[in-house]
C-alpha cells in the first residue's frame, strides 16, 4: 500500500511517500513545497534512486502545492509511481489534538470540525493541517485520510501531571492543562531505543529528549507517556531555538508592563525572540551558537551552557518522578548530530548508573547506536527520529 505523509505549514508543506508492503516501510520519496502564498514559490522533489527535481513558481495555496507535489510523483523522469491510482491513503501531521484524540483517527467531518475547534490553541499549526486535509478531498477524491496528532502519545499523563495550579475554572472552561507535543517523535524512539538496549518496552522506564530547534524530553513509563516538557502549548520547558522555555510568569507581566506590550507582543517575544537566539543576538541555529562558542563568545556560552543544563535537570526530574530509569534516549536534530549536547547531560549522572562511553558518542551522528558502556545500569542510546514512518504505519493500520 502506498501512503502519502503530509506535514502541512502555514506556508509550506512537507511530504514523503512510502510503500508500506511490509512494516518497515520503504521510502519511494520525500520533498518540501516552501514559500506558499509569496509571488515565487519552490517545490524541491527528491525520488529514492533518481535525480532531484526543483520546480519554481508562483504556488497561491495548499491546493496548488499538493496538486504539483502529485504532478512530480507521477512524472515518467523524476516520479515513483505510474498513476495517482497507486496513492491509497494519505497520513497528516496534526499538531494537536486536544483531549478529543488519544489515538489517530480516520477523518471524518466531525475530525475536521474537532481539528478546527482547537485552532485557537493551535492557530499557528491546526489552520494549516485543515487546509492541507481540504486539498487533499479536492485533488484525491474518495482516497482516505488519517490524522497523526503530536498530542496523542501524551494522553495518558496522569492528571498530577497535566493539571496546573491555576483556578480550576479555567481548566473546565477552557481545558488550559498541559498536553505536550512531539509525541509522535517520543513514541518512535522510546519503542526503537527500548529494543535495542535489550529492554521490554512495556516494562521499562525512558526518559526520551527530543532536542533540536524546538525540544522537549518525555518520561515514558512502562511503554506511555507519563509526563513532559512542553504544556499547553510548544512554549514551556526547554530552552529552545526562539522560545524562553520554563520562565517564571510574572518575569513577563513585568516586561510587559514596563515595555507597554500587548498580549500578541508578549507571545512573539516569548515564542520568536527568545531562546538562544534572544539570548546571544547571534542566531537560532545550535551550529552557529556552537562556532561562536568555539570563538569564546560571552553569550554564546552562556546560551549553550544553559541549552545543556534545562535537558539534564528534565532527565534528573523524571528519574525521580518514575522512581528510576533504564534508558535515556536522544534524538531530534541536535540530539543526533551534537556529541557535545549528549556528553554533557550525561556527565555527572554516574549516581544515577550512567556510565557514558565517551568514544562511542563521538562518531554517532544520525545512527542507531548505544552511546553507554557494556557494565551501565542505565541504558543510553541516540536514536534517528522517523516520524513519518509512524504516521504512516498508523494510516495503513487504521485504513487496510
Amino acid at each position: 500500500m502506498v501512503i502519502l505523509v503530509l506535514n502541512c505549514g502555514s506556508s509550506s508543506i512537507k511530504y514523503q511517500v512510502i510503500d508500506m508492503t511490509d512494516a518497515a516501510g520503504k521510502l519511494l520519496a520525500k520533498g518540501i513545497v516552501e514559500r506558499i502564498g509569496l509571488p515565487e514559490g519552490d517545490l524541491t522533489h527528491k525520488p529514492v534512486g533518481k535525480n532531484p527535481f526543483e520546480l519554481h513558481q508562483a504556488i497561491p495555496d495548499h491546493t496548488t502545492g499538493i496538486k504539483l507535489v502529485l504532478e512530480a510523483l507521477t512524472n515518467p523522469e523524476h516520479g515513483v509511481i505510474a498513476s495517482l491510482d497507486e496513492v491509497k491513503a494519505v497520513g497528516h501531521r496534526v499538531a494537536h489534538g486536544g483531549e478529543f484524540f488519544p489515538a489517530s483517527c480516520i477523518v471524518t467531518e466531525d475530525v475536521k470540525e474537532k481539528i478546527r475547534s482547537l485552532c485557537q490553541i493551535a492557530p499557528l499549526h491546526n489552520p494549516a493541517s485543515l487546509e492541507g486535509i481540504n486539498a487533499v478531498e479536492k485533488v484525491l477524491p474518495g482516497v482516505p485520510q488519517v490524522t497523526v496528532f503530536d498530542t496523542s502519545f501524551h494522553q495518558t499523563i496522569p492528571a498530577v501531571n497535566y493539571m496546573y495550579a491555576l483556578p480550576y475554572e479555567y481548566y473546565e472552561k477552557y481545558r488550559v492543562r498541559k498536553y505536550g507535543f512531539h509525541g509522535t517523535s517520543h513514541k518512535y524512539v522510546a519503542r526503537v531505543g527500548a529494543e535495542l538496549a535489550g529492554l521490554d518496552f512495556e516494562e521499562a522506564k525512558i526518559i526520551t529528549c527530543h532536542i533540536g530547534n524546538g525540544g522537549s524530553v518525555t518520561a515514558v513509563l512502562n511503554g506511555k507517556s507519563f509526563d513532559t516538557s512542553m504544556g499547553f502549548s510548544p512554549l514551556d520547558g526547554l530552552v529552545m531555538g526562539t522560545r524562553c522555555g520554563q520562565v517564571d510568569a510574572s518575569a513577563i507581566t513585568f516586561i510587559g508592563e514596563k515595555e507597554g506590550m500587548s498580549y500578541a507582543e508578549l507571545d512573539t517575544m516569548m515564542n520568536k525572540k527568545s531562546g538562544v537566539l534572544g539570548l546571544t543576538g547571534i542566531s537560532s541555529d545550535m551550529r552557529d551558537i556552537d562556532r561562536a562558542y568555539a570563538e569564546g563568545n560571552e553569550r554564546a556560552i552562556l546560551a549553550r551552557d544553559m541549552y545543556y543544563r534545562r535537558i539534564k535537570k528534565f532527565v534528573g526530574e523524571y528519574a525521580a518522578e518514575m522512581g528510576g530509569v533504564d534508558l535515556i534516549v536522544f534524538t531530534g536534530g541536535v540530539g543526533e548530530n551534537s556529541s557535545e549536547m549528549r556528553e554533557e547531560v550525561c556527565t555527572g549522572l554516574e549516581f544515577m548508573g550512567v556510565k557514558f562511553d565517551t568514544e562511542a558518542n563521538r562518531g554517532a551522528r544520525g545512527v542507531n547506536k548505544l552511546l553507554s558502556t557494556g557494565d551501565s545500569k542505565v541504558k543510553v542510546a541516540v536514536i534517528a527520529t522517523d516520524e513519518e514512518l509512524m504516521i504512516a504505519t498508523d494510516t495503513y493500520n487504521l485504513v487496510k
